[in-house]
Order: C-alpha cells, then sequence, then structure tokens
C-alpha cells in the first residue's frame, strides 16, 4: 500500500461544504481530514476542492479484461487500469458492476467469483477503493445458495437484481441484429444464447421463492441490495416489499415517483445526462433531477462520464455545481450508508478533488489521504511544498 502523503494544509481553494463552497484551509493527516493548523501549506488557489467521487455502478471495466469478446487480459492488469481510469476522473471509491447471470462466460458466476477474488487481492496494493456490485439475474435460481456464500466469502455490500429475460426475448424477435451482436460479446452462437434464455425462463415459478431466500440471507449479511430498470411502480413496489430498497436506472418517472415515494434512493447513469438522454430509449436522467427524483449519479458503461455529467448540469442552468457534485459525492454515499466519505470534514477519509477553475481539469485526487492522481498545476504546487519540507527537516 502507497504511504499517506505527509501532514499538509491544502490553503486558498474554495472547498466545497454542506453550505456550499467557503474558502478555508482543509488539514490532511495519516489519510483523514484533520484541523489544518500549523501544517506544511500547498496554495491551492483558482482550485474548487471537492469530495471524492462515489461511483457505486460501473461496468466498464469489461473492457480492461475483454478488449475484444475473444481476447481476454489478466485480471490484475485490467484491475490496475480500471483503478488508473478512475482516479483521472475524480474517483476514489468504485464499485465494479459484475454480472451474475445465466449468460455465461464473463457474466457467469465463475467468472463472478474470480473477479471478487481478484479486487480483494488488488484492494491490498490499491489506493482508490476498488469494490464489487453484483449485477444478480433474478432467473439463475439454482445458483442463489451459491451467490449468498460468494456474498459472504468475498465481502460483497451490494446487490442489484437484474430480470433482463423477456426484453432478450423481444430483442431476439425484433432486433435480430442486436441479438447477434449481444451473443457475439458473450461468446456464445445465436442458438446458444437463445437456448439459455428458453432454460432460464422454465425456471420462473422459483424465481420469487429465490428472490425472498436471497434478501433474508442479505439481510442477515448487512448487503445492500435493490433492483435494475424498474419498468413501472409496480415492479419497484414488488422488490421494495422484499426489502430491495435501491432503484437503480428506473426506466419511466412512475417507478421512481414510487420509489421516492417510499423514501428509496433513486440511481441514474451519468452517462444518459452527458448524451442527454438514454441509448435505451428510457426516461431522460436530467428529467428525473430537475424533479428532484435523482439521488446519485453513476458511471454505468463510461467512467468519465461522471465529472462530464456534472458539468453538463451545471453549463444546462439545472442545478449549480455545488448540488451537481453533490449527485456524484455526498449522494451515492448515503445510498449505501458509507458514512465515513462523500463530504470534506474533519475526521472522514481524505477523499479529495482538485479541479482547477478556469479548465475544470481534474489535477490533484487523493483518496484515503494518498495520491491517486496528479497533474498540471497541481503538480507542481504540491511538490515544491514537498521541496520545502525536506529542506526543513535537513
Amino acid at each position: 500500500m502507497p504511504s499517506f502523503l505527509p501532514a499538509l494544509s491544502l490553503t486558498g481553494a474554495d472547498v466545497l461544504t454542506k453550505d456550499g463552497f467557503v474558502c478555508r484551509p482543509v488539514g490532511v493527516a495519516m489519510g483523514q481530514v484533520v484541523e489544518a493548523t500549523g501544517l506544511p501549506e500547498v496554495d491551492l488557489r483558482g482550485y474548487w476542492l471537492m469530495p471524492g467521487i462515489v461511483d457505486l455502478h460501473g461496468d466498464g471495466f469489461e473492457r480492461q479484461v475483454f478488449p475484444r469478446p475473444t481476447a481476454p487480459f489478466p485480471l490484475p492488469a485490467a484491475l490496475a487500469a480500471t483503478e488508473r481510469e478512475a482516479a483521472a476522473n475524480g474517483v476514489t471509491t468504485a464499485f465494479l458492476a459484475q454480472s451474475w447471470s445465466w449468460e455465461g462466460g464473463f457474466r457467469g458466476p465463475d467468472h463472478a467469483e474470480a473477479l471478487m477474488e481478484a479486487v480483494l487481492r488488488h484492494r491490498e496494493g490499491a489506493v482508490v477503493d476498488l469494490r464489487v456490485q453484483i449485477r444478480a439475474e433474478t432467473h439463475l435460481v439454482e445458483a442463489a445458495s451459491r451467490l449468498i456464500a460468494a456474498v459472504e466469502r468475498f465481502r460483497v455490500g451490494y446487490v442489484i437484481f437484474n430480470d433482463h429475460l423477456e426484453e432478450g426475448f423481444q430483442m431476439h424477435r425484433g432486433n435480430p441484429a442486436r441479438f447477434a451482436d449481444w451473443a457475439r460479446k458473450a461468446g456464445l452462437t445465436e442458438v446458444q444464447l437463445l437456448t439459455r434464455m428458453e432454460a432460464a425462463r422454465t425456471r420462473a415459478r422459483d424465481v420469487p421463492r429465490a428472490l425472498c431466500m436471497l434478501a433474508s440471507a442479505f439481510d442477515r449479511l448487512g448487503v445492500t441490495y435493490g433492483s435494475h430498470d424498474d419498468p413501472d411502480a409496480e415492479t419497484r413496489e414488488v422488490y421494495r416489499m422484499i426489502g430491495a430498497k435501491v432503484a437503480e436506472f428506473p426506466t419511466s418517472r412512475r417507478a421512481a415517483a414510487a420509489a421516492r415515494a417510499a423514501g428509496d434512493p433513486v440511481v441514474m447513469g451519468a452517462p444518459n445526462v452527458v448524451r442527454g438522454g438514454s441509448q435505451a430509449g428510457n426516461i431522460a436522467a436530467v428529467d428525473l433531477i430537475r424533479e428532484g427524483l435523482c439521488d446519485a449519479l453513476v458511471s454505468d458503461y463510461h467512467i468519465p462520464a461522471l465529472p462530464l455529467a456534472v458539468w453538463a448540469l451545471v453549463d444546462q442552468g439545472v442545478m449549480a455545481l455545488p448540488a451537481a457534485w453533490r449527485l456524484v459525492s455526498s449522494g451515492p454515499a448515503r445510498v449505501l450508508g458509507l458514512v465515513d466519505r462523500g463530504e470534506v470534514a474533519a475526521g472522514l477519509r481524505a477523499d479529495l478533488v482538485a479541479v482547477h477553475q478556469e479548465t475544470r481539469a481534474i489535477e490533484m485526487v487523493l483518496a484515503g489521504g494518498r495520491v491517486a492522481h496528479l497533474s498540471g498545476e497541481a503538480a507542481a504546487r504540491l511538490a515544491s511544498v514537498g521541496r520545502a519540507v525536506r529542506m526543513a527537516a535537513e
């Protein structure tokens, strides 16, 4: 594990607090935010200093593991590349969204367990806090006990229930080219993929019982769980009744409003904001944000979309920078109850992002008080303080 930064005071920046931006020094020592009195100073005038981004759902790492469907790369190298990309975009906590699906291959249980084990090993020397979110397909009922065991063994704290089976059948009937592409990415022929779908559908009657068993086990283990792509209020209510509180990517306003009415958090994709709408034709995330029906934004399939979504919301006049940044920091931290991060406050993890106010470039990222990313003028300023501290010590 890389060493902590020496105790420092970050001064001159506009610091994002609960009350908005305040120009005040921020102390960093032993991985935490501390009082800044008497510490060597790093001049961050001209920067915003904001809490690190907490990404609750990102499957972009799949491109690092499988840059081509038939060309896998070793997991340690893929995780290292994912960590670097996350850090460069201000992400200090990243949940890798790994499928647990009847599709098999890199979305099946074997690969999921390999990834969970690799992430645990990677965390020993990582700076960014990499974790795993499991996207569990509801019709893989025969692997429910195996999923519970894996979640417990690999200390997974976040599971989302998916049901993409009927969507797959609709794709097979109405969009054969897209279905063929899906099969190719799964490493299957179209016939093989359709056969797996049909086998999964025969287990539909067992799905409710399996979901209840999973929910009970997750409650016992302290796992947060939710649902993905709820199409309507009725579906959201079914998942809420078994304890799946997080509404991830609801596809309609009614589903999002039902979650909010029940006090359940709503999570949407940052690429949806950046692109001005859903690539799948679902509700636009910005519409939910305008109505106050979105609690957090996540990277989904593209990590750089997180800071880009913040600036899109600011530039479109949807919300000011403090509120927009909270959608990627304190908002997602609250969704999972991560009480030690998401804000810049004494006693919390020193997860900090310094953004140049003129260029909007992310130039310094500290994750748990360790340097995760450093570039531009911020690098020069931090280096100059380091030289001064060494000279004083000599």
